[in-house]
């Protein structure tokens, strides 16, 4: 009899437990939604200015891609500032990225706005907005091409070790670290290079309206502070994203008292990330870490 007393008692203290976490999952499902209706609401409050972040190694990025088309679709989207910290990136990345903003200007304002570093594809990519801006002490420019290898026969001949390279012809797979670099490989991976660098040179010239000449005698590959870049025209002002704003009312591009709202693009698996912070109001995901100021990270690119 006690035996069932128990029994009972136990499948009770159960019951009530299975009670309280369905109560429970069903109150923070309710929240989760009204959340989520409130944060739709809150990114449809009419029309605004979107604020483009571009930070860190610029490659080719399909969901920004995306983000941009329909950015220069939506009509509540008066503006954009694109704000900029970035030592480079891959050529593919800069280029890409260059045309999308060049083309989204035709249809709304774009302003760059540099942050600490803003070089070589960092600069490219600025350069497809209608308006340049940096502070005194942002490092831009370093306009050129670079492209790195080492030759790494002599040390594997100490250890021992003798490559065996088999290919199609004597310029396939050049640079090769395996091997020595022959003049006809160093001739064929230079007009590569020089060929890349004209097309960089093409368009500072285009759009900071400069001639070639002009151009090829600041891109030696040399960074340039804020201050310099202004004096040579490779930017239009000193400032931050306060002065990129007030450009556009100066010219006429904008109405006042527009509110700046962030892109948002949408990257596979980060969706519920962005939910959650959301929720408590902070971010709960670290993101990396970033340098301030002075580094030599431009050196190490392709642009």
């Amino acid at each position: 009899m006690s035996l069932e007393a128990d029994y009972v008692v136990d499948r009770r203290r159960l019951k009530r437990r299975l009670s309280f976490w369905r109560i429970l999952a069903i109150v923070i499902l309710a929240i989760l939604f009204i959340t989520s209706i409130t944060n739709f609401k809150m990114n449809s409050t009419g029309d605004h200015i979107a604020r483009l972040s571009v930070t860190g190694l610029i490659i080719d990025d399909i969901e920004r891609e995306h983000a941009l088309k329909n950015l220069k679709d939506d009509e509540e989207i008066l503006a954009l500032i694109v704000r900029i910290d970035s030592p480079g990136g891959t050529v593919v990345g800069g280029e890409n990225l260059y045309h999308q903003l060049k083309d989204l200007g035709q249809n709304k304002p774009v302003v760059a706005v540099m942050g600490s570093t803003a070089t070589s594809a960092g600069y490219m990519i600025a350069l497809g907005a209608d308006h340049l801006i940096a502070r005194e002490g942002s490092l831009t420019g370093s306009i050129g091409v670079l492209l790195q290898t080492a030759d790494i026969t002599s040390l594997l001949e100490k250890v021992g070790i003798k490559p065996e390279i088999i290919k199609s012809g004597p310029l396939k797979a050049q640079p090769n670290p395996f091997e020595k670099t022959t003049q006809a490989a160093r001739g064929a991976i230079e007009s590569v290079v020089m060929d890349m660098y004209a097309m960089f040179v093409d368009i500072v010239a285009e759009r900071r309206k400069m001639s070639p000449e002009a151009v090829r005698a600041l891109a030696d590959g040399r960074v340039y502070s804020g201050r310099q870049a202004l004096a040579n025209g490779l930017i239009d002002a000193i400032g931050g994203e306060d002065e990129a704003i007030d450009w556009l009312l100066e010219t006429g591009k904008i109405p006042p008292d527009l509110s700046v709202k962030d892109v948002i693009i949408d990257r596979p698996g980060q969706g519920w990330r962005r939910f959650i912070n959301s929720l408590v109001g902070k971010a709960l995901f670290s993101e990396s870490l970033s340098l301030d100021g002075l580094f030599p990270l431009w050196q190490s690119k392709v642009w």
